[in-house]
Order: structure tokens, then sequence, then C-alpha cells
């Protein structure tokens, strides 16, 4: 599929989770405020004011072996509660194509780590994550650094994304790392820089528990 074609689902998608947040937002207001339960992502910033942020994130499980919700090659923990699944029809985005989507909406975020595959070459993590980030319309300001886990040396960015459908500017992070069976891209999104900064103890999680499948 065209890069220009996943572009456009990633701004539709965007728009998407941005109507379920506003309908959810309209469906509280009709009820008694002052009886319902605080959501549980209103939970999280308010621990994410008392530096939730700093704290690591509670194991939910292990994907990317044979037999887990998503096979790939390289393996990881994902958050307590999210929810992985296996992408049948993936998206590409420069060398790579959408293989598994880890959803956060179950444990009260509103974004998806998300983490494509490609086939071997000769290209490092570098080159591989720099044409992902490349590929992306609207990504800016990018800052790269290097990191290892396990046995495993990768590259890691954080940038910034500008979606020109809602005309608003989010933090975005991803790492990648080459394996004999391909280079692995793990993308952090969000529908916002502030879900973005409080999903960032699980994509964390994913790279320290990063290891080959």
């Amino acid at each position: 599929m065209p890069v220009g074609a996943g572009n456009t689902w990633r701004g539709m998608a965007h728009v998407a989770l941005l109507a379920g947040v506003l309908t959810g937002c309209s469906e509280a207001a009709e009820g008694d405020e002052s009886k319902a339960p605080a959501s549980p992502s209103a939970t999280a910033r308010a621990s994410a004011g008392s530096g939730a942020d700093d704290t690591a994130a509670a194991s939910g499980g292990r994907i990317g072996a044979t037999g887990s919700a998503c096979e790939l090659p390289v393996a990881f923990d994902i958050g307590e509660s999210w929810k992985a699944e296996a992408v049948e029809a993936p998206l590409r985005q420069g060398p790579v194509s959408l293989a598994c989507e880890v959803d956060a909406k179950p444990a009260g975020n509103i974004g998806f780590l998300r983490a494509w595959a490609g086939p071997s070459g000769d290209a490092d993590a570098r080159t591989v994550l720099e044409a992902f980030v490349k590929a992306e319309d609207g990504a800016d300001k990018a800052r790269y650094s290097s990191f290892r886990s396990g046995n495993l040396t990768g590259v890691e960015v954080e940038y910034l994304y500008t979606s020109e459908l809602l005309d608003e500017t989010k933090e975005e992070s991803a790492f990648a790392v080459v394996t004999a069976d391909g280079p692995v891209v793990v993308h952090l999104g969000g529908l916002d820089t502030e879900e973005h900064k409080e999903m960032l103890p699980a994509y964390e999680l994913a790279k320290r528990t990063l290891r080959t499948a």
C-alpha cells in the first residue's frame, strides 16, 4: 500500500479516536456528574501529576513468540490490561509494514503501541528508523539515540507529528532493531501529547524487555 494511503488511514483513525472521546464526554454530561466515577484516563492523569510517569509499567504478558497474540521477529512485554491483536492487512510505512496493534484503551488511555516488521536486508536500525519517520507526513524535529536491551542494540527516536486534518501537534516515539529475520519498528502514538506521556511507561517496558523471539 502506498505511503500516502497509510497517512490517510492515520488521519482517519485519529478523527475516529477523537470522536469517541467527545461522544463519551457528551454521555457523561447527561448524567449526574457528581455521582459518576472518574474515568480510568482521568485517574491516570491525576496520578501523572503526582509523578506516575516515572513509575515502571506492570507487565500484562508477552507478545512476539510463536503462539502469542502477535508473532514477530522480536518478543517484548506489553502493559497490564493492554490488548494485542495481529494485523492481517498490514499498512506500509517506509521499509516496514504494520504487523501488530496493542490497544491502550482497556488500560484507560487512548492510543496504540504498534509493531512494524520488514524483510531482511542490509539496512541498519538507524537507517530503518529514519526511513520510517521520513515516510510519515507531518513528522518533524526528530531526535535519535541508541539503546541496548538484552542481546539487541537499537535506535530510538522522539519527534513531533503535526496533523493537517486536525491542525495540532503532538509528541510521538519509536524504536527500531534489526534481526536475522528483518527489521522491527515499535511505535507509540496517542490521541495527543498528554495521552502519549501517560503511555510512555508501557513503551519503556516494551523496550526494556525486548529480545529476539
